[in-house]
């Protein structure tokens, strides 16, 4: 009995299965694989290849640079001192150049200050007291400006505070009511974006090809207007964020520049063109910086700036979908420094990612007559019925077996 179980196991498995084609008059089943089909199809053709472009290779590591140039000019006093001009080399920080640079707007000046020992701020919570004993010596004022001497002064006619060695007097800290260098609305920055994909060959840059030496000292980025200009106004890129230029130059900010490039070169080079937006990262800003000088008693002085304004961040995103060689355009070398710039994507026409797309597009259709057949073998009425029209098994007349044995 055992013998005869196992021969007839290993005689399933040499048995051979092909398929039997049955034409069934279901209209509901049928309606279901024609839709089945065609979502496949607009599955196929809408999102793989016309969306996600899956008949294109990829280059995601191409090389970038991003160059900036502040210009303006404003002027304004500083901690009491004669008014002064404030241009390009004052307001701007760090040095020209980076993709993330500081726009002064406002700022607190402490002028002339020399080391040595003096009241602290009052404002400094750590520093008040009463009497010596809440000044240890030597310990720091937490959040304040020095080194504590081991006396309780006063500051003024209301407030006592500890006696300090440190930088004196002590940082100003009453803030301005109204922006200081409130011209910087009108100042403009100059961005200057270039890509190039080495897999594909291919560079772009944002600024307009031009043989005219005045065009970017005369021009300013419109979107509709003048897309090739990469010239910006402050106020506008400020105001692209939905805030006044008034409120964020007050406290400061941080503004995220966008520069997207979303290109097909299956079109003329032309039309690859950059997307600019901006975008608010945050509502204050601030840091401090001092300029040193020695007296004629060689006695050294400084005077300490708290710097508030705008912080751009310029970043370089999407996508780059190249069609021809001979679209490809010579690098152009920046004249500034650059920064590298992050998150770019270029594609181009290549067999295989075509044929794997069109492989996952067969094997769906497939998929959708395996779900028909479910659905009228188990699902339907009539499944009983179609089941024995579907499965047959097919065996040999014995007269023709015994004889060939």
């Amino acid at each position: 009995m055992a013998g005869a179980a196992l021969g007839g196991v290993c005689g399933e498995l040499l048995d051979y299965k092909t398929a039997k084609f049955v034409l069934t008059r279901n209209r509901r089943v049928g309606l279901l694989h024609r839709l089945l089909q065609l979502g496949v199809l607009g599955y196929l053709l809408g999102w793989v290849l016309l969306v996600r472009k899956g008949y294109q290779d990829t280059d995601r590591a191409p090389r970038a640079a991003v160059v900036t140039k502040l210009k303006g000019a404003a002027v304004a006093a500083a901690g009491g001192a004669d008014r002064r001009l404030w241009d390009a080399a004052d307001y701007g920080r760090p040095p020209q150049g980076e993709n993330v640079l500081f726009l002064v707007t406002n700022f607190i000046a402490t002028a002339r200050q020399a080391q040595g020992s003096c009241a602290e701020s009052p404002s400094v919570l750590d520093a008040k007291c009463t009497e010596d004993g809440d000044c240890p010596m030597g310990n720091p004022v937490v959040h304040g400006n020095g080194i504590k001497t081991g006396k309780c002064v006063m500051f003024n006619t209301t407030h006592s505070t500890c006696e300090i060695y440190g930088w004196c007097p002590v940082e100003n800290s009453t803030l301005p009511r109204k922006p200081l260098l409130a011209e910087a609305e009108n100042f403009t920055l100059f961005i200057k974006n270039t890509v190039h994909f080495t897999k594909f060959n291919f560079s772009k840059c944002n600024t307009l090809q031009t043989n005219d030496p005045t065009y970017f000292k005369s021009c300013t980025y419109d979107p509709f207007f003048n897309p090739s200009c990469p010239v910006f106004r402050v106020r506008d890129m400020v105001e692209a964020t939905g805030e006044t230029f008034g409120d964020l130059a007050l406290l400061g900010g941080s503004i995220g520049v966008h520069i997207k490039w979303d290109c097909n070169l299956d079109h003329p080079a032309a039309w690859c063109q950059p997307q600019y937006s901006f975008s608010l990262q945050d509502r204050r800003y601030n840091f401090r910086t001092a300029s040193y000088y020695w007296d004629s008693q060689r006695r050294l002085y400084r005077n300490l700036l708290k710097l508030y304004g705008i912080r751009f961040d310029i970043s370089v995103h999407g996508q780059h979908l190249p069609g021809f060689e001979h679209a490809a355009q010579p690098v152009p070398q920046p004249s500034h420094r650059s920064a590298p710039a992050v998150s770019h994507q270029a594609g181009k026409f290549s067999i295989i990612p075509t044929a794997v797309s069109f492989g996952t597009g067969i094997a769906l259709f497939g998929a959708a007559t395996v779900v028909c057949d479910l659905v009228l073998l188990y699902l339907d009425a009539k499944a009983d019925f179609y089941r024995k029209e579907k499965f047959e098994e097919a065996k040999p007349p014995k007269g023709k077996t015994e004889a060939a044995a």
